[in-house]
């Protein structure tokens, strides 16, 4: 469980962004957590280089959706890196434990098959608040550390592409 602030990062260790698509799926189940991460996630990559018209967002209806949405952002969208948001809260149920491995593995499976690194951006907990603190709470914002993530994938996805702006 994380106890620092997630929202640190040193902008001189990031690869410059400005040449880099990014696509964002992103949950609309529990829109005032997802928003947050989406938020953190754009203000993070602009200020990493990025340009705003490079940064391509699409919504799904929950998190078991962002495989698919995902997967149809790869195969139609060119994007150097994706960001998949979303959030699943513990409830009553073995629901929570579904929903969880199902979106885990489907990550892993695109991160597989496509040669497009997709961000695994779902917070997992067990109340809302401490999605609310891991969401621009008390312990930052995760999506701007699946941001820095993305810019890093980005560029090593890029390595032997072109040499410009990759930043190694």
């Amino acid at each position: 469980m994380a106890t620092t602030n997630l929202s640190y990062y040193d902008k001189a260790t990031i690869p410059n962004a400005n040449s880099f698509r990014f696509g964002m799926v992103v949950s609309e189940w529990n829109p005032e957590i997802t928003k947050n991460l989406q938020k953190g996630a754009i203000e993070t990559l602009i200020d990493c280089g990025a340009l705003k018209e490079n940064i391509i967002s699409w919504n799904v209806p929950g998190s078991f959706e962002l495989v698919f949405g995902c997967k149809k952002m790869i195969l139609s969208q060119q994007v150097d890196a994706i960001i998949a948001i979303g959030n699943v809260i513990q409830g009553e149920t073995k629901h929570f434990d579904f929903v969880c491995e199902g979106v885990t593995q489907g990550i892993v499976d695109l991160n597989i098959k496509y040669d497009v690194p997709v961000i695994f951006c779902v917070l997992t907990d067990n109340t809302k608040q401490q999605s609310l603190e891991r969401s621009g709470g008390k312990l930052g914002n995760k999506g701007i550390e699946c941001a820095v993530a993305a810019v890093k994938m980005a560029a090593l996805r890029n390595i032997g592409r072109s040499k410009e702006n990759i930043g190694f």
